[in-house]
């Protein structure tokens, strides 16, 4: 055999496998980008999801997907974004899942794959503090609400007669309130009580608490088989008080049950 021939036999085994190798770190790759879920929320809905003092991303949803998320074997990247592209952006593949107290809904379970909830709460009616308008939920007919368009609390706005100014989500909300702008907001008790009890100067209160139970889960593209991993993670952490302590952290009790 010449040394032309040796050459060239030599210089294609080693393309060989270098392409092999480079097969090799390809499916690697892939193998690692399985194991990290990109998670959409919010960042602007205390005490849920927030920035802290030091602007990092954090709350009771943000820690209770990492922790559970821990469990189940994933890695976690959050990814911020407004409430009202949140479902489009999950069906867009843009992410993996929500945490944002997403309320749970048989048309989303029709849609979606959600967890078994790690938060029950109601709902209230949010006014400023000097109106004494709403003493009861029925008493918003015919106001204005500060909702976002494809939340649990717009829907419930309107099934109460209410007229809806749009908005970004509760930190709007509370801000056209205190403007004037609009005379009611509907949101989560428990969001609602943070904010009042952190800001005494707001100048907003609690007119009405209502007794429509609302629990909430992670969300998950229909037939991802998340969300069996994360319920089966879930059971484990609020069997073993993981959850319950991250509830206590932020709202000073459990909050999951």
């Amino acid at each position: 055999m010449s040394k032309k021939r040796n050459a060239i036999i030599a210089s294609v085994a080693a393309v060989a496998v270098l392409g092999i190798g480079a097969a090799v770190v390809s499916n690697q790759a892939g193998s690692a980008s399985e194991n990290t879920i990109v998670v959409a929320t919010e960042g602007t809905y205390a005490p849920f999801t927030f920035h802290d003092a030091n602007n990092n991303l954090t709350g009771y949803d943000i820690e209770v997907f990492k922790a559970v998320a821990k469990e189940a074997g994933y890695n976690v990247k959050f990814k911020e974004t407004t409430w009202d592209g949140i479902f489009d952006g999950l069906q867009a593949k843009r992410w993996d899942a929500i945490a944002n107290e997403v309320t749970i809904r048989d048309d989303r379970q029709k849609l979606y794959d959600l967890t078994d909830p790690y938060t029950v709460s109601n709902y209230v009616a949010i006014t400023r503090s000097d109106d004494t308008k709403v003493a009861k939920i029925e008493d918003i007919s015919g106001l204005t609400a500060a909702q976002s368009a494809t939340s649990s609390f717009s829907d419930l706005a309107k099934k109460y007669g209410a007229k809806i100014e749009t908005v970004e989500g509760f930190t709007q909300a509370i801000a056209l309130l205190q403007l004037k702008r609009v005379d009611v907001t509907l949101n989560d008790s428990l969001a609602a009580a943070d904010y009042i009890a952190k800001n005494r100067d707001a100048g907003v209160k609690i007119a009405a608490s209502f007794g429509d139970v609302s629990k909430q889960g992670f969300v998950f593209r229909k037939g991802s088989g998340l969300a069996a991993k994360f319920n089966a993670a879930l059971k484990k952490l609020e069997d073993n008080g993981t959850i319950a302590a991250i509830g206590k952290k932020y709202f000073g009790k459990d909050v999951s049950k």
